[in-house]
């Protein structure tokens, strides 16, 4: 059975900043890079919010260089997805998807989290091409155009507000006939004369030849008065929610009710002793690449301190 010092579960922005610095400290880090090779961050155009990058960068790019740069420091950098874990004892045991089994003394869990979709064949039509799950990542890109925002929760209403900033119009695509929003959130979107909330509409499909040119959405879907009608935007965002990747470990770490990991007094430490979590797997809130880096240098700190103590 293969040993590690330091596995690392994940290539976003978490991961390879983990495995940068694991690779300095000598820690020989092995990183499985999952699913999605380079996180989120490869499903968008340009990157600009990121330190370093004045002009913006391809969000590949972006990946392509942090591997790289992990791979330099002598990450052991792998294909492949870790499908079981066994935190019961020291060395933990990993089994990838090709059925082989390592003994890691540290784990770094750097999963991330998935964007909800809406499910439509449109949305991968115009993935990077009108369509968005995140308001802050690419709403620069909408400055005095039209756009739309799916969903009724705190997220929708803040992904709105932040747009209302940049865009002409703002609409709300709210399938029900109410916001499930805070009291505080419902006030600041309706007082809002850039935002037009359409209450009780579903979204059927998007059209354009360029890119997203609109919507193809219905009013009161399966009432008696169902209406189809198309909507003018140029950004359609996905406010509905994320999905942590985190069903493996449940048996194992303390995590919230909605599945992101639980991590102590502000650290990426875990209830684990020797694992360890970063980027937006044990993050609800800010889900921003710099932030994911961040806690990945921070996790890998930990994992240096713990396997020196």
């Amino acid at each position: 059975m293969e040993r590690t010092k330091c596995l690392i579960i994940g290539s976003g922005p978490a991961g390879y900043t983990a495995a940068i610095y694991a690779g300095r400290a000598n820690l020989s880090p092995v990183l499985y890079c999952g699913l999605q090779m380079g996180g989120q961050l490869t499903t968008t155009t340009t990157v600009e919010n990121f330190p370093g990058y004045p002009d913006g960068v391809d969000g590949n790019q972006m990946m392509m260089d942090l591997q790289r740069q992990a791979q330099r420091f002598g990450a052991d950098i792998r294909d492949g997805i870790i499908v079981k874990v066994d935190f019961s004892q020291r060395p933990f045991i990993l089994t990838t998807d090709r059925g082989v089994e390592i003994e890691a003394e540290s784990v770094i869990v750097a999963t991330g989290a998935s964007a909800k979709y809406l499910g439509l064949e449109d949305e991968k039509k115009y993935n990077g091409q009108g369509v968005s799950a995140c308001a802050t990542c690419d709403g620069f890109f909408y400055r005095k155009k039209t756009v739309a925002v799916v969903g009724g929760g705190d997220t929708a209403c803040e992904e709105a507000l932040y747009l209302a900033q940049l865009c002409k119009k703002v609409y709300m695509i709210v399938r029900k006939p109410f916001l499930r929003a805070s009291d505080v959130m419902k006030r600041r979107v309706s007082e809002n004369e850039k935002i037009e909330i359409l209450f009780e509409h579903n979204t059927v499909g998007l059209y354009g030849d360029n890119g997203v040119e609109g919507a193809h959405v219905v009013y009161r879907k399966g009432e008696a008065d169902e209406r189809l009608y198309d909507l003018p935007i140029d950004g359609f965002f996905l406010a509905i929610g994320h999905k942590p990747n985190t069903d493996i470990f449940k048996e194992w770490l303390n995590l919230d009710e909605t599945g992101y990991i639980r991590t102590i007094d502000g650290t990426p430490r875990t209830n684990i002793p020797g694992v360890f979590a970063a980027g937006d797997c044990a993050d609800p809130v800010y889900r921003q690449a710099i932030v994911a880096a961040g806690s990945g240098c921070m996790a890998a700190l930990e994992a240096e301190r713990f396997l020196n103590a």
